[in-house]
């Protein structure tokens, strides 16, 4: 069942550190509300609102894509959302304007500490990756704009089996990939329904909850959870 207090690190049990780490993309290590500061330049009073919108209905229409077996590409989706956003705020979205947000959404702010817990892991030659939604050229402009080029690897987009998070074989590419097995592999989101989708595909979960929020009332709970991307090295002495 839920723990009462989301807002901590779990105790790490005294077994072998994982032998991989595949990182989520977009809120683990981009800040998909990055692109508010545009926003709100563009629709003064409304930055705020309108990337909280345009986020909560990407993942609306992955999971409706992914459920109706009707895929679309991550990118198509996020100009939708952004389009259905603009509507339900009653925002003239130019074709300029929409343009000018969907360029930014590719090159979005990755956080603070990012940089420095993907170099720590590379140091202790732990094998990091990403398994995310986006497309491939969506994540590779993400991730050239962030400085993190050749850092990560291997970079696996689900694209490759028109579906989206949290079905299983979207988790499934990662144990492929790497070639080790999923409960040896530390999969990290700051996605509360994220970290719940690979716990239950078998992968050892670490939620960043950043927002301090509760945890899902699913019956189920990641293996860790924590508030900072650096708690990723609390399990590598």
């Amino acid at each position: 069942m839920g723990h009462p207090n989301s807002n901590r690190l779990l105790p790490m049990e005294k077994s072998p550190p994982p032998l991989a780490v595949l990182f989520d993309a977009y809120g683990t290590l981009f800040d998909v509300y990055s692109v508010s500061q545009l926003a709100e330049q563009l629709f003064p009073g409304h930055g705020d609102t309108l990337a909280q919108l345009w986020r909560d209905k990407q993942i609306e229409y992955s999971r409706l894509a992914s459920m109706s077996d009707r895929y679309r590409p991550f990118s198509d989706i996020t100009r939708a959302g952004l389009r259905f956003a603009a509507l339900r705020l009653g925002i003239a979205l130019t074709p300029q304007a929409e343009d000018l947000l969907m360029n930014q959404y590719r090159r979005l702010t990755a956080f603070a500490e990012v940089r420095e817990v993907v170099q720590a892991l590379r140091v202790n030659s732990v094998r990091t990756g990403i398994l995310s939604n986006g497309d491939p050229e969506m994540l590779a402009a993400a991730i050239e704009s962030a400085g993190l080029s050749g850092l990560i690897d291997p970079v696996l987009s689900v694209a490759s089996t028109h579906r989206y998070k949290t079905d299983p074989a979207c988790y499934a590419l990662g144990p492929a990939a790497l070639g080790v097995p999923v409960e040896r592999i530390l999969f990290v989101s700051s996605n509360g329904w994220d970290a719940i989708g690979a716990t239950w595909f078998g992968y050892t979960t670490l939620w960043i909850n950043r927002a301090k929020l509760p945890l899902e009332q699913l019956e189920t709970d990641p293996t860790h959870v924590g508030t900072s991307l650096r708690d990723v090295l609390t399990f590598f002495p």
